[in-house]
């Protein structure tokens, strides 16, 4: 895989940035934005209109047609993450002949303007387990602790899938060290003994997204995902968040139904998250 980027200018100033990979499938030299991430696409500004917008897709495919690609494939980020809602990137591509690859489906959570809002959204059971952990005297707080949040996390993907976590210790160490406002690590401890945790991105002034969840089996008894959530969603509504983004529960359009009813139940619902895709 070729990392790439490209810019396309405007009055021969850099206007629009476009972060993709050389990828090689079935043989075939394919232009991906991006496999190395959730998501892709251009990165516009605010005020882009129709008109630049269909200029961008002609300008990428004949980019990426002169230097041999066999085609573009584009996941794009939902709507819930531009700073104006829009959805002329998408309107374009289909304009010139991209086809819905997949259609993944990423479970997300507005945040009201409290707290106490927020926690009328959780199904009963969820609500419980919050008084439940609070009852047992869980400490959630923001951590640096990678290491022992890592070791829960690769545990519990050995044992329920057979994978590794995406990233490795030291990867997300060096994200947490580069990025240090917008990779976030909350931990659930008991007796400073960490128990579970959630990493969350913050993806700009107005999204998080849950990247990684997990905690001890053995510790299932103290809820602390519960409150995990709960004292997360706090902090975002004290400094002014609007939306968090549990992350997807489809695999190639397969949906895990245990998966969405858990998220479900702290008051989320669906949004697509397309992957387009078009071949020369």
């Amino acid at each position: 895989m070729l990392i790439t980027a490209s810019f396309f200018y405007k009055k021969n100033k850099p206007y629009v940035l476009f972060p993709a990979a050389e990828v090689i499938k079935a043989q075939k030299k394919m232009l991906i934005s991006h496999p190395g991430a959730s998501m892709g696409s251009f990165v516009v500004p605010e005020d882009l209109s129709i008109a630049n917008a269909i200029e961008l897709v002609e300008a990428l495919n004949s980019y990426a047609k002169n230097r041999g690609f066999s085609g573009v494939r584009i996941t794009l980020p939902p709507t819930i993450y531009n700073k104006r809602q829009s959805n002329y990137i998408d309107f374009s591509l289909l304009q010139f002949g991209y086809q819905y690859l997949k259609r993944e489906v990423s479970s997300i959570l507005f945040l009201e303007d409290s707290i106490e809002e927020n926690l009328e959204k959780f199904n009963p059971a969820h609500r419980r387990g919050v008084r439940k952990a609070q009852r047992m005297n869980v400490d959630v707080r923001q951590t640096d602790d990678i290491e022992s949040f890592y070791e829960i996390l690769r545990k519990n993907l050995k044992t329920r899938h057979g994978v590794k976590p995406t990233h490795t210790v030291a990867e997300l160490k060096s994200l947490q060290t580069l990025f240090p406002d917008h990779v976030q690590l909350n931990g659930a401890f008991v007796k400073d003994n960490m128990i579970g945790g959630v990493v969350n991105f913050i993806a700009n002034n107005d999204v998080i997204l849950a990247f990684y969840i997990s905690h001890d089996e053995d510790y299932q008894e103290y809820r602390p995902i519960n409150l995990l959530f709960y004292e997360i969603f706090r902090w975002a509504i004290s400094n002014n968040y609007s939306v968090f983004d549990f992350g997807i529960f489809t695999v190639n359009e397969e949906p895990n139904m245990g998966l969405a009813k858990f998220k479900e139940k702290f008051g989320a619902s669906g949004i697509f998250r397309d992957t387009l895709d078009y071949h020369f």
